[in-house]
């Protein structure tokens, strides 16, 4: 079967489109998924490259955000789904039985790990899931197979950071720094829904665009103004935000910082400049803030915002559909950083 992978760490050079790879068989447990659509994320670029004390299976399959339909079906998956269902696939995997699990907390899971990542993902025309990964798409959703793919990893995150991990209330200021990717657009429109005031940080007036038309109510060119907590301090009348959310890391931390009011909230899921960002404690402490981190997202996380994304409240933003085929170049478009959305590959 056709499939982009990679036999070792390294640039985009490393990743190659064959047509011989094996197609999995089926556990009694799982489901045998036909890929339609998979859509990318930094993640797939990070684990190309290869991130320090991860081991993967080689040759290694990408691709965490999947949509497909129902090809084939283990014999102890109960009969509440059928072979030709559309279905959308959670990324994440997690024990079930530790504390974590029970409690609701997936992602704190010791042995957590995300398809794509930790295991094969979805560059590939099959492949075999645990049935419970499955989510069908509703009867009445108009989605696409690739705006479906948008949706699994970029909205349960989103969700998790906002609502979880910072507390968004009604009313609170949020700060979105870099807006383009697909985090950053679920997470204005999550935003937007719990009532926040929205503002967002881009270089490209194109992307500064786009992001008011989805709800962004203010917009910041940090080319034009490099010091975008300034701009933050004039824009809430020397208050500052109530929550930033900032996933760049080093290049932006100390101004994400200071962009924050009294008793803000800095919450990250990722770190595309580097890990190794500088605090200033003094700042911290004073002004009390707080610095989150967060990862990924429950099942009932991700389920909860499933619901408004059926209910067309959310809307998943494609900003290309290319052929797996082309994998090196959806990986190099997203590297330079020139999408608004997700790039999503059809098998």
């Amino acid at each position: 079967m056709k499939a982009a992978i990679f036999h070792e760490h390294g640039s985009l050079d490393v990743l190659h489109y064959v047509t011989d790879f094996p197609k999995p068989k089926v556990g009694p447990s799982q489901l045998l998924i036909e890929v339609k659509a998979v859509a990318l994320n930094h993640l797939d670029l990070f684990t190309r490259a290869g991130i320090p004390g991860l081991v993967v299976e080689m040759p290694h399959v990408l691709g965490s955000d999947i949509s497909g339909v129902v090809a084939e079906i283990g014999v102890d998956v109960p009969g509440d789904i059928e072979v030709g269902d559309r279905v959308i696939i959670d990324p994440g995997v997690s024990c079930g039985v530790c504390e974590y699990c029970v409690s609701g907390e997936d992602s704190l899971c010791s042995a957590y790990g995300i398809l794509g990542e930790h295991y094969r993902g979805g560059y590939r025309e099959f492949m075999a899931v645990d049935a419970r990964k499955a989510i069908p798409l509703p009867a009445e959703s108009k989605l696409g197979f690739e705006e479906a793919a948008a949706i699994p990893l970029t909205f349960m995150t989103a969700w998790r950071m906002l609502m979880t991990r910072a507390r968004l209330k009604a009313g609170e200021d949020v700060l979105i720094i870099g807006i383009g990717g697909g985090v950053a657009i679920a997470a204005l429109q999550i935003a937007k829904v719990a009532g926040a005031r929205v503002f967002v940080t881009s270089s490209s007036t194109d992307k500064l665009d786009k992001a008011h038309q989805l709800g962004a109510d203010f917009l910041i060119n940090h080319l034009e103004s490099p010091d975008y907590h300034r701009e933050i301090w004039k824009l809430t009348k020397q208050r500052g935000v109530d929550v930033v959310v900032d996933s760049v890391g080093e290049a932006t931390w100390a101004r994400s910082l200071r962009s924050l009011n009294k008793g803000g909230r800095l919450v990250t899921c990722g770190a595309t400049s580097g890990p190794n960002a500088v605090t200033n404690l003094g700042l911290l402490f004073w002004r009390q803030l707080e610095i989150i981190g967060s990862t990924m997202a429950s099942r009932s996380e991700l389920e909860t915002v499933l619901r408004l994304v059926w209910d067309g409240k959310l809307k998943p933003v494609v900003d290309r559909v290319l052929p797996l085929s082309s994998a090196k170049e959806a990986h190099e478009a997203l590297e330079r950083g020139e999408q608004f959305g997700k790039i999503v590959l059809i098998p």
